[in-house]
C-alpha cells in the first residue's frame, strides 16, 4: 500500500462513541438508596451502625439509652421501633429483666496457702428500670463488670484467705452461695441501688490432685463409719422392735390371763350365789316343812286332847274287848268284864296318860 494512502486512511475521522443514558438515573436513585439505608438498616451492638441508623429497634426485656456527643441522655425508650438522629446520637439496649452473669476461672489461696480455682460462678441479677439512667451514668454500660465480675473475684479471695481448705472444700461450702449473695447485695444496695442480686451458684472448686485423693480417702473412711453407724442403728432398732414385740406379747398374755381369771372368778361367784340361793331355798323349804309338822302335831295334840274323853276311851275299850275272839271255858266268867269300878279306873288312867303324851309331843 502507498504510504500516502496509509496517511490518508489514518487521518479519516473515527465515528463518535455513544455515551450511556443511565447517568441521570443513577444520580437521582443514589440519594434515595442512601436515605433508605440510613432508615432501614437495623441497629445492633456495632457503634457504627448505631450511629448511622435512623430507625432502630429496642428488643423486649430491654430499654433504649442514648448518648449525644458522648453525654448520656435522660431519654429512656420502651421496647419497639424508635427514631434518632444519625451520626449524632448513639444508642444501646440495656437489659432490665433477669440475667445470669457467669464468672469463670477465679483463683484464690486458702488460709493454709493452698491454691484452688473456682471454674464457674453464676450470678443471677436484675437492673431495675427506674435506676437505669443513674447506674449507667455512674458505672457505664458495663456496670456488671464492676459490681459482679470484679466483685466476685474480690469476695471469693477474701473468703478463701480467711478459711482453710477443709472449710472451703467441705465444711462451709454450702454457705458460700449465701455469703456471696449477701456480700454483693450489701455493696450494690449502698453504691448501685438499681442492681438486685437474685441468687449466686458456686461450683465446687478444683484442688491439687494429691490433696483431692486425700479428701476422697477421708470421704471413703467417713462413709464406712457412717455405714457402720447406720448398721448399728438398724441393729438397735431391730432389738428395740423385738423387745417391744416381746413386751407386747407378754402384756397380751397377761391381759388374757387376767381376763380368764376374772372369768373364772365370775363363774365361781355365780356358782356361789347359785348355791346360796339353793341353800336359802332348801332352808326355807325345810323350815316350811318343820313349821307344817309342828302345826300338824300341835293340831293333832289338840284334837286328841278334845277327843280322848272317858266316854270315848270306854267305847274304845269295849270295842277292843268285843273284837276279842277268845272263848273262855269254865264255870265262871272273869269278873273283870263286869267290874265297873275297875273298868272306870282303867279308863281314867289311860286317858290321863294319853293327854300327857299329847302335851309332851306338842
Amino acid at each position: 500500500m502507498d504510504p500516502n494512502q496509509q496517511r490518508a486512511g489514518a487521518q479519516q475521522p473515527r465515528p463518535p462513541t455513544r455515551t450511556s443514558d443511565s447517568s441521570p438515573i443513577l444520580t437521582v436513585f443514589l440519594p434515595f438508596v442512601a436515605i433508605a439505608a440510613m432508615v432501614l438498616i437495623p441497629s445492633s451492638s456495632s457503634s457504627f451502625k448505631n450511629s448511622f441508623s435512623i430507625l432502630h429497634q429496642v428488643p423486649e426485656g430491654h430499654v433504649g439509652v442514648y448518648w449525644r456527643g458522648g453525654a448520656l441522655l435522660k431519654t429512656i425508650t420502651e421496647p419497639g421501633f424508635h427514631l434518632k438522629m444519625p451520626f449524632i446520637t448513639q444508642y444501646e439496649p440495656v437489659q432490665v429483666v433477669l440475667q445470669t452473669d457467669m464468672v469463670t476461672n477465679i483463683p484464690c489461696g486458702t488460709k493454709g496457702g493452698v491454691m484452688i480455682n473456682f471454674e464457674k460462678i453464676e450470678v443471677v441479677n436484675r437492673l431495675h428500670k427506674e435506676y437505669v439512667y443513674e447506674t449507667l451514668l455512674n458505672y457505664g454500660v458495663h456496670y456488671d463488670k464492676t459490681w459482679i465480675y470484679d466483685k466476685i473475684h474480690h469476695e471469693i479471695n477474701q473468703f478463701c484467705s480467711s478459711h482453710g481448705l477443709q472449710q472451703v472444700y467441705i465444711d462451709v461450702f454450702d454457705q458460700i452461695d449465701e455469703k456471696m449473695k449477701d456480700a454483693l447485695q450489701v455493696d450494690c444496695t449502698r453504691y448501685a441501688p438499681g442492681i438486685e442480686i437474685i441468687s449466686v451458684r458456686v461450683t465446687k472448686p478444683t484442688i491439687p490432685d494429691s490433696i483431692r485423693r486425700n479428701f476422697e480417702q477421708m470421704e471413703e473412711e467417713r462413709t464406712k463409719v457412717l455405714i457402720a453407724i447406720e448398721k448399728q442403728k438398724v441393729a438397735e432398732k431391730e432389738a428395740e422392735t423385738k423387745k417391744k414385740m416381746a413386751i407386747s406379747e407378754a402384756e397380751k398374755n397377761a391381759n388374757v390371763s387376767l381376763i380368764l381369771m376374772e372369768q373364772k372368778l365370775l363363774e365361781k361367784d355365780g356358782s356361789r350365789r347359785q348355791q346360796e340361793i339353793e341353800n336359802q331355798m332348801y332352808l326355807a323349804r325345810e323350815k316350811s316343812l318343820a313349821d307344817a309338822d309342828f302345826y300338824r302335831v300341835t293340831k293333832e295334840a289338840e284334837a286328841n286332847r278334845l277327843k280322848l274323853t272317858p266316854e270315848f276311851l270306854e267305847l274304845k275299850f269295849i270295842e277292843a274287848i268285843a273284837s276279842n275272839t277268845k272263848i273262855f271255858f269254865g264255870d265262871k266268867v272273869p269278873n273283870m268284864i263286869f267290874d265297873q269300878r275297875l273298868l272306870g279306873n282303867f279308863f281314867k288312867n289311860v286317858s290321863r296318860k294319853a293327854i300327857e303324851e299329847a302335851i309332851a309331843e306338842a
